[in-house]
């Protein structure tokens, strides 16, 4: 079975790569499978439970990557045995390169089965094949924004402190009294707002000091 074709993932080509690389990523991108674990820099094994037809079984098996040029290509080879469904090898190249800020990815895949599941024929077997794909890159593009940096929020511009208004020269000295002097609005906020707020640091002052004891 070979099979072609290429996904446009909305992130920097770096970002690709890692999650490319993430054994976590893979295996929530992965239709069935079970576990992945990484023995190496480039070896995995792998368990997994495919469904093709009426034929369902689990496979495990070894995965390892070749012809690594990061962040750009590598090949992914591997062999799995299903026990009497019978036994599935083959690799695929990815390759990557920058698309108009996302990434596109190729790939080729080759692969081979044998056992009962030859036996159901290759339509069944290369449409089970694209479904799978399909899967894969729609929860693999889940997982890539899920590793995506929040973008950073443009700082709201600090609210202007309103200036005291100025002070009636003509009065006499003695007509102006202390209330007078305290501004109505101080750092521009009402006098009911600052005795919500002096409230407030006192109850959670009391709050700490409860949890301290």
């Amino acid at each position: 079975m070979d099979m072609t074709g290429e996904r446009r993932i909305p992130a920097p080509r770096h970002i690709v790569w890692d999650a490319l690389n993430n054994v976590d990523v893979l295996k929530a991108s992965i239709p069935g499978c079970d576990a992945l674990e990484k023995t190496s820099d480039t070896t995995m094994t792998a368990k997994a439970g495919i469904k093709l037809g009426p034929i369902s079984a689990k496979f495990s098996g070894n995965v390892t990557l070749s012809d690594i040029d990061a962040p750009n290509s590598y090949t992914i080879s591997g062999e799995g045995q299903g026990g009497v469904a019978g036994f599935a090898k083959g690799g695929a190249k990815v390759a990557l390169t920058d698309d108009d800020g996302g990434t596109l990815l190729k790939y080729e895949v080759n692969a081979q089965v044998g056992g009962k599941i030859a036996q159901l024929g290759a339509r069944l077997i290369d449409a089970t094949a694209k479904q799978m794909a399909d899967q894969f890159f729609t929860r693999f593009s889940d997982q890539v924004r899920a590793m995506m940096p929040a973008p950073a929020e443009d700082a709201a511009p600090a609210p202007e402190t309103p200036k005291p208004p100025a002070p009636d020269m003509t009065a006499p000295p003695s007509a102006i009294g202390i209330g007078a002097l305290i501004p109505r609005e101080p750092f521009g906020l009402p006098m009911v707002a600052w005795g919500g707020i002096g409230a407030f640091v006192v109850l959670l002052i009391l709050f700490v000091a409860g949890m301290l004891k």
